[in-house]
This record gives structure tokens, C-alpha cells and sequence, in this order.
């Protein structure tokens, strides 16, 4: 309750305040309401963020309210998804656990925004939590019908992050003895095909089919295949929101300390867990034999069979924590040639938990394990690292809300422009960064080419006869060919950001 509570408060009081909604944003918001109509819809989204944030998009198109709406959500969220592994894991591993997860930029940023990732964390830390309390008692229906809710919640927000986790679940409840449980492996694929049943649909109402839609899909996100992008994601966190291409230089390295760390803590926590298991046993097998010299209770053994069950249960949860974490991370990491932080939620969320249990055994070896003339040498080390990682996720949070507060000033002004030069709703723009551009000007966007491509010339100048039309071009560039004769105006300009022109045509027919 405290880590979801100091969450939620950090970033109402950090990322909330003055934020504007971003080009994804824009997109997700204005197909339920939000201040312009619906943006054009592209292959790879899925419509799940949109019906998250409906109940208040739809109702106004305050973007604090909208942000105010979407912490307390999240902050919710990751106190659910924390009570659902109370059983599985011990109270300081899991209270540390949520403090990870949560102290990083990337979960603070994304909180309070119209964006799936964190969704898709929350959701698979959910599943792979309901999960593992499924496959000893498959009795618990409720825990059968979390697993089901948990996967087709993130398959509705993003359906291949939904079928990257459920590979791993599916594996398990087919290869691990003891878990081969039909009702739990049929509840992670219903929960798949429900969650999916939106996104089919639509494909074969607007795409031509589920296939259709892929191969559209695999065509924006610039090819699905063998891509090294670990790179990219470690120049990534250098404070982009998305690095496409990702040939930047890598600014501030030590921003990406707590990245390298990550597989090495993960490694430790497994490695303390199953410690900590052999080390039951052993304790069991003594007070085992110690009992039946001393005839001790069956209450007693039992307890010990209660302990080294726990300690079973940590194991298995460290392990399929990681391989699904793995699992999630793989397409992002090997398979597309972009980055961006957000993608990895999925997998820092689940890895939060290997990582919490490494942290959890070093603290208690500090605080029990070595030399009491060390133990304060040792505890300031941790102190030391800890404060130091946490002053790094602040700092990138900081750069990152400004970049934030940037462009929305830079879009409003932008809006306000075409305000001044006549285009006001009802109103069309294209052009460069059309989307953002006209939800800020309550305008339609559409391209004639593209990722966004949902018009022809021919259909812009028709528009033009019987409404406001505007095509904003960067720089110096030229317009495209249908505009070349229409009237050029500048657009105000913000500091530190692109110079934009717009073109209008010169009268507009009755």
C-alpha cells in the first residue's frame, strides 16, 4: 500500500502538472472523445489504452484530467498486482520488488500517459502471479480466472506483448510435472483469443483480414527479423521517448548503469532463492530427525513442510519471472531495428522480483553475515548505491517531463497559429507531425502517404472546397505537389525545436 500510494503522489506531483498529450497520445485519446476526431488508426495499435481512458476522454478534454485519472489508476494497478503475489513471496521481498519497479523514470513517466506498456507490465505481472498460484491448486477458481482476466487485458492493450507472454506460461503448464493442469493452460489461451477478439475483428472490418493487418503492421514497424537493438535500447535511456533510428551518440552512459546491473542482480536472486531452498531442506532433514528422537508433534514437521514449501514457491517464481521477462524482451530486443524504454516495462516489472530477492539476501547479509565491525561499511555501500540509482531516475525524470512540457508548448503555439490564419474546426491538417498538430487544433488529421495513410491528393483538395485545410512542412522543405500554389504562412516558433510553415489554399469554394 505504500509503494503504490508514494507512486501515485510522485507523479501527480512530479509528471502530471503542465503535461500535454504526445503524438501516441493524440492517437488513442481522439478515437474516444479528447479535444479533435478520431486520429487515423494504423495496423499495429490496438485499441485497449482508448477504452481505458474513455470514462474520462469522453467526458472532457482536459488533459490534467485525463493524467490525474490514469495515476490513480496505475497507482491502483501496481497495489493489485502486488497483493496478488502476497501469498507467493515474503512482505520485504515484495515491498521491494514494487520500490524498484516504481522508482524507475521510465514507470513514473509512463504512469500518468495514454500509453499500453505499463498497462502490459501491470497486466503480466498480474498473469504470471495468478499463474503460479493456479498450478498447485487448481481448485482456486479464482486464481484460474485471474490468469485468464490478467492475459487478455494485455492482449488488449498490446496483443504481441500478449502472445510473447504467453509462450512462457503455455510452456510451463505443458513441461513442469506438477503443473500440468488443463484448466489453468485453457484460461492463458482464452484469455489470449478474448483479449485478441477486438483486434480480429477489426482487422477484418478495416484491414482485410488478421493477415492483412500483420503484414501491414510488420510494413510500419519497418520489418520483423533478426535486428541487434540491445544498443538501442541502452542509447534509449539517455532521455528518448523513441529512437528511430537509433544512430545518436550515447550521451550519459551512466544512466544505463542500473540496466547492466540487471541481469547480474537477476542471476543473484535466483541464485539466493535456491540458496535459501537447499538450505531448508537441509534444516528440515535435521529437525526431522531430531523429532523422532524427541517425538515431536506432527504440528511441528508440518510447519516445516510449510516452510520449504515457500521457499519452493519463491524458487518457481524467480524462474518463471525471469524466463517471461525474457520472453517479452526478446522482440524488442532482437527483432526490430528502434528502441524505446517503454517497450521493456513488461520485462523490468516481472525482472523486479528476481531483483528484489538479491537485494533482500545482501541486506540480511550485511545486517547478519559478515564481521560486525564491516556491517556498517557494508550497509553504506548499499546505502550509497541505492540513493545514487534513485538520484539517476530522478534526474532522467526530470529531463523527461521537460521534454514534455517543450512540446506542448510547442504544439499549442502551432495551434494557435492556425487558429489566427482561419483553420479552426471543423478543419483538416497533413503534413509533417499532422497527428499532434491538429488534436491540439481540434482539427481531423490525414496523410496521403505513409504509416498514416488514410487519404489521396485528389481527396485533400475536395476537403479544401468545404473546409479549412492545412499542410504544415518543416523547415525549409517543400510542399507536396497538390500544394505547391497555395499560400505559404509561417507558424509561431518555440525555442530549441523545429521552424514550420503551413500551407493554405487561396479560397475555398462554396
Amino acid at each position: 500500500m505504500a509503494v503504490a500510494g508514494v507512486f501515485t503522489a510522485t507523479q501527480l506531483i512530479l509528471v502530471v502538472p503542465g503535461s500535454g498529450l504526445g503524438w501516441d497520445e493524440t492517437v488513442y485519446v481522439s478515437q474516444v472523445g479528447g479535444n479533435a476526431p478520431p486520429a487515423y488508426f494504423s495496423a499495429p495499435r490496438a485499441r485497449g489504452i482508448s477504452y481505458l481512458v474513455a470514462p474520462v476522454a469522453s467526458l472532457t478534454a482536459s488533459t490534467t484530467a485525463i493524467r490525474v485519472w490514469l495515476a490513480l489508476l496505475s497507482g491502483g494497478g501496481l497495489f493489485a498486482c502486488l497483493w496478488i503475489w502476497r501469498r507467493l513471496l515474503p512482505g520485504p521481498v515484495l515491498g521491494c520488488a514494487g520500490a524498484l519497479f516504481a522508482s524507475l523514470w521510465i514507470t513514473l513517466f509512463y504512469g500518468p500517459r495514454a500509453m499500453p506498456n505499463l498497462w502490459c507490465a501491470l497486466g503480466a505481472l498480474a498473469a504470471v502471479g495468478w499463474f503460479l498460484r493456479a498450478v498447485p491448486r487448481p481448485g482456486e477458481r479464482r486464481a484460474v480466472i485471474g490468469v485468464g482476466s490478467a492475459v487478455a487485458f494485455v492482449v488488449l492493450m498490446r496483443p504481441s506483448d500478449g502472445l510473447w507472454l504467453t509462450l512462457p506460461m503455455v510452456a510451463s503448464a505443458l513441461l513442469v510435472p506438477g503443473w500440468r493442469r488443463p484448466a489453468v493452460l485453457a484460461a492463458v489461451v482464452g484469455g489470449f483469443l478474448i483479449g485478441a477478439a477486438p483486434w480480429v475483428v477489426e482487422a477484418y472490418a478495416h484491414y482485410g483480414g488478421p493477415s492483412a493487418r500483420l503484414h501491414r503492421a510488420d510494413e510500419i514497424q519497418g520489418g520483423l527479423g533478426w535486428h541487434m537493438a540491445v544498443d538501442d535500447q541502452v542509447r534509449a535511456l539517455d532521455g528518448r521517448s523513441l529512437c528511430r533510428p537509433c544512430d545518436v551518440p550515447w550521451k550519459y552512459p551512466v544512466a544505463a548503469a542500473w540496466w547492466f546491473a540487471l541481469p547480474v542482480l537477476t542471476a543473484g536472486g535466483i541464485a539466493a532463492v535456491f540458496r535459501a531452498r537447499l538450505g531448508s531442506r537441509m534444516h528440515l532433514g535435521s529437525r526431522m530427525h531430531l523429532g523422532s528422537r524427541t517425538h515431536l508433534g506432527s504440528g511441528r514437521r508440518l510447519g516445516s513442510r510449510t516452510h520449504l514449501g515457500s521457499r519452493t514457491h519463491r524458487g518457481s517464481a524467480a524462474l518463471l519471472a525471469t524466463f517471461a521477462a525474457a520472453a517479452l524482451a526478446l522482440p524488442y530486443l532482437f527483432l526490430i531495428d528502434y528502441a524505446a524504454p517503454r517497450f521493456l516495462l513488461p520485462a523490468y516489472a516481472l525482472l523486479a522480483l528476481p531483483v528484489a530477492e538479491c537485494l533482500v539476501f545482501l541486506a540480511a547479509f550485511v545486517a547478519t553475515g559478515i564481521r560486525p565491525s564491516l556491517r556498517p561499511i557494508g550497509a553504506g555501500v548499499l546505502a550509497l548505491t541505492l540513493t545514487g540509482h534513485l538520484a539517476i531516475q530522478y534526474w532522467m525524470l526530470s529531463h523527461m517531463v521537460g521534454v514534455g512540457h517543450s512540446l506542448r508548448a510547442h504544439y499549442s503555439t502551432i495551434a494557435a497559429g492556425l487558429h489566427r490564419l482561419g483553420v479552426r474546426p471543423p478543419c483538416m491538417v497533413s503534413g509533417h507531425h499532422a497527428v499532434p498538430i491538429a488534436y491540439y487544433a481540434g482539427c481531423t488529421s490525414r496523410q496521403p502517404s505513409g504509416h498514416d495513410a488514410s487519404i489521396t491528393p485528389d481527396g485533400i483538395e475536395a476537403a479544401a472546397r468545404r473546409m479549412p485545410v492545412a499542410v504544415v512542412v518543416v523547415g525549409g522543405n517543400a510542399p507536396p505537389p497538390y500544394a505547391r500554389t497555395w499560400r505559404a504562412s509561417a507558424l509561431p516558433h518555440v525555442r530549441g525545436l523545429e521552424t514550420y510553415r503551413v500551407y493554405l489554399p487561396p479560397t475555398r469554394l462554396p
